[in-house]
């Protein structure tokens, strides 16, 4: 206390001169130290910063882990966050982009030289379909047609010739009947045009002349059922009158007659040459003919080869029943054959050619082929033709189709028919999904399926050939279960099929789950319990069964740094 005293007793003038010379100690301390550093060399004195600024990062770093491990603060306080299950609506939604085009475009070109003459039309005219655009002089164009035309008909009668000596290669009758007198036909042997295979007697009906008295007209008519009498046979047939022929026969006896052709169809049992008579009622009188008369084959001819060749096969056999169509002679054709397809190939050459010949001169008197707006006009009267270059281009935009894509995870939810919203540049209207594609593209492994939109146009406000956004609703229900997706986990259950669980706080429900494998830390008193998921937005989620309203279900801890 007396020290202290005794300081307090010292005069002000002691003290200035102890501080005065302190003061002029220190500096000529620094001023020696400022001294050494300017005259230091700048190489040491870099280095001695790079030590200082190491030292310090140093010092940080053991601050940091002091307080970390050491220190009072740095100790993580786990919150679990819950949610609960509850009642509202959620809507499913398909976004992407596309691009639009016109519903069509049409462009009008002259491939032949000559001169435009007329142009009806301007550029940003709105036209219909068949309205004129223009006239164009092309003697060019006409000459085209009339030689295409002819190259046409010119193959075709080629076609035809060889199509007459092709039929011939596989032999066939043109009606039904039985085969006699064949000659014998080995294959490998070579036959000529013209030469006579087998007689072919259509035996399926045969006919029957008949003469009757002239007082018997007109009792007698076509279609009429007689009764034939076969006595070989010992049995009578029924046939039909084919045709009456109003003749005048004169029997020795001094009676006038006409005749009757009569058919009989045959089941197999009739041939040519037998006798028959047809006799018929009358007004209950039964009519006789004036005498019996044979039977005769329906018809008679002879196959005869068509072109010759070298035979291939052959079915001819007498007495065989064939049909209409049924081949019995196959004869080489091979060159045939390969000279009928390079026609046909010329020939539909030749027709696109005329096809394009006559676009061509129709277009030099051209109409409007669809409705739409003149979007391009490239001449004036008396100029001439570009022939490389369309001369008038029309685009429809009354609708516009939009080309856009939707990834393998939504493409079951997008279906022809539905509602689509727009939007362009802020420009918004409405559409419809034309199709969609079973064909996708994979990219970054993710498969994209391409669509097709439609939206009206008629104002032209959507811009073609521009990117336009899109949105659809999938799917949506106005009063379902919901959770946000983050509480809904995918794990394994014991025989490794995978399920969709929630962790439901409280008491063990009936329903909780055994077994299974997750791949986090669940806290306890949650317990998982098995749901069935449907629709879902960027949130939540609709849960179809598995919990109830109200339950609280685990969603997530949160974990919070405390210092001290």
């Amino acid at each position: 206390m007396s020290e202290v005293m005794e300081r307090k007793d010292l005069t002000m003038d002691e003290v200035p001169e102890v501080s005065t010379a302190v003061s002029a100690e220190q500096t000529d301390q620094r001023a020696g130290l400022t001294h050494k550093w300017k005259g230091m060399p700048r190489k040491k004195r870099r280095k001695i910063i790079r030590w200082i600024v190491i030292v310090l990062i140093l010092a940080l770093l053991g601050f940091g882990v002091y307080k970390l491990f050491g220190g009072k603060g740095g100790k993580g306080e786990e919150q679990v966050i819950t949610d609960t299950v509850q009642y509202g609506s959620i809507t499913s939604k398909v976004e992407g982009s596309g691009m639009t085009r016109a519903k069509e475009n049409a462009a009008i070109t002259i491939t032949t030289p000559g001169t435009m003459t007329e142009v009806l039309v301007t550029e940003g005219q709105q036209v219909t379909a068949g309205d004129p655009l223009f006239v164009v002089d092309s003697p060019e164009a006409v000459k085209a047609v009339e030689k295409a035309r002819q190259d046409v008909e010119g193959i075709q009668k080629q076609i035809s010739a060889l199509q007459k000596n092709m039929a011939g290669l596989h032999l066939a009758p043109s009606y039904p009947g039985k085969l006699m007198n064949v000659k014998t036909l080995n294959p490998g042997d070579v036959i000529s045009a013209g030469t006579p295979l087998a007689d072919l007697n259509d035996d399926t009906r045969l006919r029957l002349e008949q003469y009757y008295s002239y007082a018997y007209e007109g009792d007698l008519y076509a279609g009429q059922e007689v009764q034939v009498s076969i006595p070989s046979m010992m049995s009578a047939l029924t046939g039909k009158v084919e045709k009456v022929n109003m003749v005048s026969r004169i029997t020795p006896e001094g009676s006038k007659l006409f005749s009757v052709t009569i058919l009989v169809n045959n089941e197999g049992a009739l041939t040519a040459g037998m006798t028959a008579s047809a006799t018929v009622t009358v007004n209950g009188e039964t009519v006789y003919p004036y005498e019996p008369g044979q039977l005769e084959y329906y018809r008679t001819g002879q196959l005869v080869a068509l072109v010759g060749g070298t035979v291939i096969s052959s079915k001819l056999v007498n007495y065989l029943h064939v049909e209409p169509g049924q081949v019995l002679v196959n004869i080489d054709g091979e060159d045939s054959e390969a000279e009928m397809y390079g026609l046909q190939e010329r020939l539909e050459a030749a027709q696109q050619e005329l096809d394009k010949a006559q676009k061509n001169l129709n277009n030099c008197r051209a109409t409007a082929p669809i409705s739409g707006t003149v979007i391009g006009l490239t001449t004036t009267a008396g100029s001439e033709i570009d022939t490389q270059a369309p001369i008038c281009t029309i685009s429809d935009t009354s609708t516009v189709l939009i080309n856009a894509d939707v990834d393998e995870r939504n493409v079951s939810l997008v279906k022809a028919g539905n509602a689509v919203d727009l939007n362009q540049w802020d420009h918004t209207a409405s559409g419809v999904v034309e199709s969609v594609s079973l064909s996708s593209t994979v990219n970054n492994g993710v498969a994209r399926y391409p669509i097709v939109i439609s939206a009206d146009n008629p104002d032209g406000t959507l811009q073609v050939n521009s990117y336009i956004s899109y949105s659809l609703i999938a799917s949506e229900n106005d009063n379902c279960l919901v959770l946000p997706l983050q509480c809904v986990r995918t794990v394994s259950l014991e025989d490794g099929t995978p399920a969709s669980v929630v962790y439901v706080k409280g008491e063990k429900p009936a329903n909780a789950l055994e077994g299974i494998m997750a791949d986090e830390q669940i806290p306890e008193g949650f317990w998982p319990v098995q749901v069935e998921i449907g629709i879902q937005d960027t949130f939540n989620v609709e849960i179809k069964s598995g919990v109830e309203e109200g339950m609280e279900v685990f969603t997530q801890i949160q974990t919070t740094e405390v210092w001290g």
